[in-house]
């Protein structure tokens, strides 16, 4: 059984609650990825901030990125994976909230991210077919 934690990217690198969106977009460069998880004072997890928040909540609605704090797009309850929770549940999870990253949980510590291109890698083609036909449709 192959589980979350086989497949994920481990180490995480946080955002910080307080941190500017710019700042947050110069560490995506700086790591190559496309989504980062936000963490709070508490270093707890607040949400997920991906390019896409970026390019269509700030800049679209011409905001400042110096301005704005990475918090402020932080919404609602973050979706999560368990990190021993199977391959089933994982696609179960990103079809049902349309998501194509996770981020990974072990016990209440972020332990790494799940995302998209790691399931197609671990699955057969038919159900990474279904996955991305859940996620591309409205």
């Amino acid at each position: 059984m192959t589980t979350a934690r086989d497949i994920m990217t481990p180490d995480a690198t946080c955002v910080r609650w307080n941190e500017t969106v710019l700042d947050a977009a110069k560490k995506m460069t700086e790591l190559g990825v496309g989504a980062l998880p936000i963490c709070g004072p508490d270093e707890k997890l607040k949400g997920m901030l991906t390019d896409r928040d970026i390019v269509v909540k700030v800049l679209g609605e011409g905001k400042d990125p110096a301005d704005c704090p990475v918090g402020d797009l932080a919404q609602g309850e973050v979706v999560t994976i368990g990190a021993d929770d199977d391959v089933t549940e994982i696609l179960r999870t990103m079809s049902e909230h349309k998501v194509r990253r996770l981020p990974v949980i072990d016990g209440h510590t972020l332990v790494g991210i799940v995302a998209q291109a790691d399931v197609a890698r671990a699955v057969p083609d038919p159900q990474v077919g279904d996955l991305l036909e859940s996620l591309s449709s409205d």
